[in-house]
């Protein structure tokens, strides 16, 4: 090989950049690898670099620290970087990545709406860019790729830009364009997704994420004879009442039996320590997305949900047990003034078209309730 085309060949794009900001996006990472690892068995592990731009919150850090020693495990190179670790944190990291954005041959992000992601994705020109499920945020990213629309979280849906949305608005719109197929132009667009999507935007290629690398390498779980309870984040995002939430989960869990609720890990502390007086109920912050532990167990017999991510994945997790997952719909009476007009239209349509999922009926007036405190769960080994 000449000098010239050596330099060439080392300029050419190469390897796969990954930027996750949750522990469920590292989580679906981990899973599109393993099948491209499967499809393309010259795909070495060594060949993708996962990038943690690491958020504030201790939970969400904890879970994304313990899912980065599982991505390790499996021999992938993973990149901590204190992406908002001050005012000048954001330039650090920028400028860190510059390079490694520029020479990537594809690039795997878990948050289009991410504003931090879709800057990054200004940077990068590398010919295939995926997109990993977000939760069912990725139903509402795919809605509004295919309809032209500019990128905004669903419970944000409906309401007037703010100041900082007009500023990041040509950087939005620049992202978008960047997650657009051109099959002329060379940009390939997949979506890996446990999600229900039907009519994907055209040019972008669907792959349904399955979970076999967590059912691999998690489980059979034990399985109790009881019922567990899934916690939401609604009540944080501004979309449900925090009393009608508390009242909806108490009577939840006398209706069904249920003895433990697993938080998210985006709850708050004060809002939990009132969940586990007036409903009796254990609280647990787990150390791993659910999807993990539910697979590892011990796991009730029943899970029950709100309508969220997990009514989509844990059956896909825990396929070929006995674990059945229900769920039950938000009431409209339980939102919030400050709530998007898309909420109830959203939520409804992340329970209807839920697989393999029983739908509980409504619920009986609620009760008073034993008071506990709530727990942690320690973490089993990987």
């Amino acid at each position: 090989m000449s000098a010239r085309s050596a330099r060439r060949a080392a300029r050419a794009p190469h390897g796969t950049l990954a930027f996750v900001e949750s522990p469920v996006q590292l989580l679906n990472v981990l899973e599109w690898a393993h099948l491209s690892t499967a499809h393309e068995p010259e795909s070495a592990p060594g060949d993708l670099t996962l990038v943690v731009l690491a958020p504030t919150d201790p939970m969400t850090r904890g879970q994304l620290r313990r899912m980065a020693e599982l991505a390790r495990a499996e021999g992938y190179t993973v990149r901590w970087e204190e992406a908002r670790g001050g005012t000048t944190a954001p330039f650090h990291t920028i400028g860190g990545l510059a390079g490694p954005l520029r020479r990537a041959a594809r690039i795997v992000i878990g948050d289009p709406f991410s504003r931090y992601v879709q800057l990054l994705l200004t940077i990068t020109r590398a010919p295939d860019l995926v997109v990993v499920d977000d939760g069912t945020a990725t139903m509402e990213f795919i809605s509004q790729l295919a309809n032209g629309e500019r990128l905004v979280r669903w419970h944000r849906r409906g309401g007037r830009p703010g100041p900082r949305d007009m500023v990041f608005m040509p950087v939005s719109s620049s992202a978008r364009r960047r997650l657009t197929p051109s099959p002329k132009g060379g940009r390939r667009v997949e979506v890996f997704s446990s999600m229900p999507i039907e009519a994907a935007p055209d040019g972008v290629r669907v792959t349904a994420n399955s979970f076999a690398w967590t059912r691999a390498r998690f489980g059979p779980p034990r399985i109790t004879k009881g019922a567990d309870l899934v916690g939401t984040s609604l009540v944080e995002t501004g979309v449900v009442d925090l009393d009608r939430y508390l009242d909806a989960v108490g009577a939840l869990a006398r209706t069904h039996g249920a003895a433990r609720y697993f938080a998210h890990r985006r709850e708050s502390a004060e809002k939990l320590h009132r969940l586990a007086v007036e409903t009796g109920l254990q609280v647990i912050r787990p150390d791993l997305p659910l999807e993990l532990i539910a697979r590892r167990g011990p796991i009730g017999r029943t899970i029950l949900s709100f309508p969220s991510t997990v009514v989509h994945t844990l059956p896909l997790a825990l396929a070929g047990t006995e674990v059945k997952v229900a769920v039950m719909d938000i009431d409209p009476a339980w939102l919030t003034d400050k709530a998007s007009p898309r909420a109830q239209g959203f939520l409804s349509g992340v329970t209807g078209t839920a697989r393999d999922v029983h739908r509980l009926a409504a619920l009986p007036h609620p009760a008073p309730a034993l008071p506990t405190q709530p727990t942690r769960q320690a973490a089993a080994p990987a």
